[in-house]
């Protein structure tokens, strides 16, 4: 037969959840892994039929434990171990937010893309040009008012 119980970290790890056990680790000490609605610390025993949720903002996912595995698995091998019962208004969450792009991207979330760049090349640019010919034709309307 096979294991009763199995740390909450390792099988998020082994199931892809997370990349790296470390990460799924930190995420459990963060508060992002509930089971039953309650915070759980990354050594909490899980057993087959327990509900777990995971917050990965802006979505929060949820998964059934089906089987219990210490060795990660391929991608193909992970539905016979997990069942996704994410509800869909998590996914619309995230398709609103991928839609949303540059918006509302967080501070610290990454490197301006090249197009971002350019536009915000184009827009100082822009802002200089306005500001030296605003200061350039005040400069004649002064000498006007002299004569």
């Amino acid at each position: 037969m096979g294991k009763t119980e199995e740390r909450v970290d390792k099988w998020l790890w082994a199931m892809r959840v997370f990349k790296t056990r470390t990460i799924a680790t930190d995420a459990c000490k963060k508060g992002r892994v509930t089971i039953g609605g309650n915070i759980v610390k990354p050594s909490r025993g899980i057993k087959v039929g327990d509900i777990i949720d995971v917050k990965k903002p802006p979505v929060t996912y949820t998964f059934r434990v089906l089987q219990l595995t210490g060795n990660r698995l391929g991608a193909k091998l992970v539905p016979e171990y997990l069942e996704n019962i994410t509800p869909q208004s998590q996914y619309d969450i995230l398709e609103m937010a991928k839609i949303s792009g540059f918006v509302d991207r967080r501070k610290g979330l990454g490197r301006p893309t090249k197009r971002d760049s350019r536009e915000l090349s184009r827009f100082k640019e822009d802002t200089y040009a306005d500001m030296y010919f605003l200061d350039w034709e005040d400069d004649d309307d002064d000498e006007d008012d002299i004569d």
